[in-house]
């Protein structure tokens, strides 16, 4: 059976996926090389050949997993519709009730953060892109008359701020909040943040 030659960019990218699904499975502190290794058939060397140290390929992977989250809030946010629409999209898919996946993968970013400069700093430029996407879409919707935010940067905070520890909740504590009932605060925060009536809340 002859093997494919891989390119550089298509082994890293094999790499760093499977370095997500480990980080996911085991953590960062339990996972190795060679787990990542063993994950894709290859040697520990070749791992350490695109990445000098298991700190470097964790970092670059929850690099490659904050890039991809990105990447689809851009999508999301870049659609041509209503302001509203736009960013009830992006929340619905954010939170932890709806599609978005690798909230145990944050977590565990989160965690390993508060000791590793590298992490730290790829989770904090995660938040300001974040934060920032919703500030601009929120600002768009009041210029279009769409609703009023006096602060569209402190409503993004609050509305990230509310998401994240409700991703830890339901995460980390099974059963601590119904999935129902965090959609309907998430709602809430919505309708208030942005002055909604009861009945835009329901037909957007």
């Amino acid at each position: 059976m002859t093997r494919v030659r891989l390119s550089v960019a298509q082994r890293r990218g094999d790499l760093l996926r499977a370095a997500i699904e480990q980080i996911e499975a085991r953590g960062v502190a339990a996972v190795r090389i060679a787990d990542v290794a063993s994950a894709l058939g290859v040697s520990n060397a070749l791992v350490l050949y695109h990445f000098s140290s298991k700190e470097q390929l964790v970092a670059a992977a929850f690099r490659h997993a904050a890039e991809g989250d990105l990447a689809h809030l851009r999508k999301l946010l870049g659609r041509r519709s209503p302001a509203l629409r736009r960013l009830r999209s992006a929340v619905r898919w954010y939170a932890p009730t709806g599609q978005a996946k690798g909230w145990r993968l944050w977590i565990e970013g989160w965690a390993a953060a508060l000791r590793d400069p590298a992490l730290r700093e790829v989770a904090q430029d995660l938040d300001r892109q974040w934060k920032a996407a919703l500030a601009e879409v929120i600002a768009e919707g009041v210029a279009a008359g769409e609703f009023r935010c006096p602060d569209p940067a402190g409503t993004a905070l609050r509305l990230t701020a509310l998401l994240d520890g409700l991703a830890v909740q339901l995460t980390s504590y099974a059963g601590a909040v119904p999935r129902a009932r965090a959609q309907e605060w998430v709602e809430e925060a919505l309708t208030r943040e942005l002055g909604l009536a009861r009945e835009e809340r329901l037909t957007h």
